[in-house]
């Protein structure tokens, strides 16, 4: 796992709010669950039983990893400079393979969302994107070939 994880002050507000649900609503859930398997007898052969500790740990891996995220969290304060692409630009570019323009949000790692164009800054676009300014030419450089983007504006 990484040392620091960017992240907008309303994703780490986000994540603090799911960590405490997972560690007090979620987990209350799964050990009632695990209570009520146990009074239908032999755990050997108990479906329900072994279903809800396997939640149980899934929920606990989940709950160590977003409170790793949380410690180590960076904010991203919003700086208003638009200048150059940074954590928290939205970055609008010209595709030349695809003859498109193209609008992306960088983002730390944990607040992305593919769907809706919201990119991490490691991911191949982010990384190229990040310290340019607008009028210049990157080179992406991803799994399958280089290709260039021309960023257009910087939000």
């Amino acid at each position: 796992m990484a040392d620091q994880f960017y992240m907008t002050q309303e994703g780490y507000e986000a994540a603090k709010k799911q960590l405490e649900y997972l560690q007090t609503v979620k987990r209350a859930e799964i050990v009632e669950r695990i209570a009520e398997a146990r009074s239908h007898g032999d755990l050997s052969e108990n479906a329900e039983y072994d279903a809800a500790r396997n939640e149980q740990a899934a929920n606990e891996g989940e709950i160590a990893e977003l409170d790793y995220r949380v410690k180590n969290a960076v904010i991203i304060e919003d700086s208003g400079d638009n200048s150059l692409v940074h954590i928290g630009s939205t970055v609008t570019v010209h595709d030349f393979d695809l003859e498109e323009d193209v609008a992306y949000t960088i983002m730390g790692t944990t607040e992305v969302d593919p769907m809706n164009n919201v990119i991490s800054n490691e991911s191949p676009v982010g990384a190229a994107l990040l310290r340019h300014k607008k009028g210049d030419t990157v080179t992406v450089k991803a799994p399958n070939g280089e290709y260039q983007l021309k960023i257009l504006k910087i939000d």
